[in-house]
């Protein structure tokens, strides 16, 4: 079996997922030549940033939790299987994809996609938090998901 993460460990890659997106919204909109676009990407990235000290939050309560499984691991095994797929997970990254990118339009269709990773990556996260935080993850899926939507409209308006 592979790596198998403790729930602070999980809440902690929602922190470097965080970190990652603010990282690759400022990026772009250091790059961005159209206003509209460039007043999104800091917009979002000061969302993450919010996100980021929520997180820090919940880390400093998790650090002990243990989830009801069916099987010893079974909700770790699942975080390991999305974190591993997930790039955000892996520090710096944000940058360096920003850097890649050629245009507005192909910023804005990666970041629909990483929103998209984040709302199941935070879904699944409730499984391994105790349930007094479901409040707190639920509103951070919310939040995702209205960056999904500002992102997608976004995509349309150009």
């Amino acid at each position: 079996m592979g790596n198998i993460f403790s729930g602070s460990e999980i809440v902690g890659i929602g922190v470097q997922i965080e970190k990652n997106g603010r990282d690759f919204y400022n990026t772009l909109a250091l790059g961005s030549k159209i206003e509209k676009d460039r007043d999104m990407f800091k917009f979002l990235a000061g969302e993450e940033e919010k996100h980021i000290v929520v997180f820090q939050g919940i880390l400093n309560q998790t650090a002990e939790y243990v989830p009801l499984e069916s099987y010893p691991g079974e909700y770790f095994e699942y975080m390991n299987a999305l974190a591993g797929e997930y790039v955000f997970t892996q520090k710096d990254k944000g940058v360096e994809i920003a850097k890649s990118i050629l245009s507005d339009a192909e910023a804005i269709e990666l970041g629909i996609g990483f929103e998209k990773d984040s709302i199941i990556f935070y879904e699944g996260m409730k499984k391994v938090i105790p349930g007094y935080d479901f409040v707190i993850i639920n509103q951070l899926i919310e939040q995702e998901q209205n960056h999904l939507k500002m992102l997608t409209e976004l995509k349309h308006s150009i």
